[in-house]
C-alpha cells in the first residue's frame, strides 16, 4: 500500500486546485453564451407585459387622479371640467351655456365649468394716453371727449361759425378763430370797421354790409376836383 508523505499530500492538493481553476475558466464563456442563464430576466419582462389593469367599464368611472366612482355618482373628472354623472356607458358630463365674457376682460380664470372673467379693463386708451371711466378731456382745442363705461372714447368736434371779420386770428388753446378788432370788411384794399361809414379818401365813403362781412363794402364816391369834394 502506497503511503503519501506530507510533502506528497501538499503536491496533490495544489494539483487539484489548479485543475479546478482551469475547469472554471474553460466553462465561464459557455455560461455567458448560454441563454438559459437569463430565464429569470425574461420572466420578469413577460410579467410586466402581462400586467392586467382593473377594468371599471360598466361598473364605475375613474377621474384624472385615479379615483373610482360608483354608477350614479356625480363627480368632477378634472380641475376645470363640468360635473359628470357616472353611467354604465361612461361619464356623462353637463354642458351648460356659459355666459359670454366681457370683450374688455383682461383676466380669465378656468377654475370651474365655465370660464370666469376676474378683471375688466376700467380705463380708455386714446392716442397713446389712458383715461378713467367717465373722464372728460380735450385732446385738441377743437375736440371734447369722454371715456365711456364700455371703454370706448366718444368725441365731439367743435363746429366753428364763420368769423365776422376778414382778418380772424387763432389764439393758443382756442379752437375757433376770433376777431380781435371786431367785425369788419374790405373797402378796396383797406379794412374798415363794420356798423359805421368810413371815409377811405377825400372822395369816397364806404360802409360794410350788415351780416355779410365777407362781401366788399358798399362805397359812395362823390364828385371831386383835384382830390377835393365838390359837395
Amino acid at each position: 500500500m502506497w503511503m503519501a508523505t506530507p510533502r506528497g499530500r501538499m503536491r496533490a492538493r495544489l494539483w487539484a486546485a489548479s485543475v479546478l481553476l482551469l475547469s472554471l475558466s474553460v466553462a465561464s464563456p459557455a455560461a455567458v453564451d448560454n441563454p438559459q442563464d437569463y430565464t429569470a430576466d425574461e420572466a420578469e419582462r413577460t410579467a410586466v407585459d402581462n400586467i392586467i389593469f382593473d377594468d371599471y367599464r360598466g361598473k364605475g368611472c375613474v377621474d384624472d387622479s385615479g379615483f373610482v366612482y360608483k354608477l350614479g355618482e356625480r363627480f368632477y373628472p378634472g380641475h376645470s371640467n363640468c360635473p359628470c354623472e357616472c353611467t354604465e356607458d361612461g361619464p356623462v358630463c353637463d354642458q351648460p351655456e356659459c355666459p359670454k365674457l366681457h370683450p374688455k376682460c383682461t383676466k380669465v380664470e378656468h377654475n370651474g365649468c365655465c370660464p370666469e372673467c376676474k378683471e375688466v379693463r376700467n380705463f380708455c386708451e386714446y392716442r397713446g394716453k389712458t383715461y378713467k371711466i367717465l373722464e372728460e378731456f380735450k385732446p385738441s382745442p377743437c375736440e371734447w371727449c369722454r371715456c365711456e363705461p364700455n371703454n370706448e372714447v366718444h368725441c365731439v368736434v367743435s363746429d366753428c361759425a364763420v368769423p365776422e371779420c376778414v382778418n380772424p386770428v387763432y389764439e393758443p388753446e382756442q379752437c375757433c378763430p376770433i376777431c380781435k378788432n371786431g367785425p369788419n370788411c374790405f373797402a378796396g384794399t383797406t379794412i374798415i370797421p363794420a356798423g359805421i361809414e368810413v371815409k377811405v379818401d377825400d372822395c369816397t365813403i364806404c360802409r360794410c354790409h350788415n351780416g355779410d362781412w365777407w362781401k366788399p363794402a358798399q362805397c359812395l364816391r362823390r364828385e371831386c376836383l383835384n382830390g377835393q369834394s365838390l359837395s
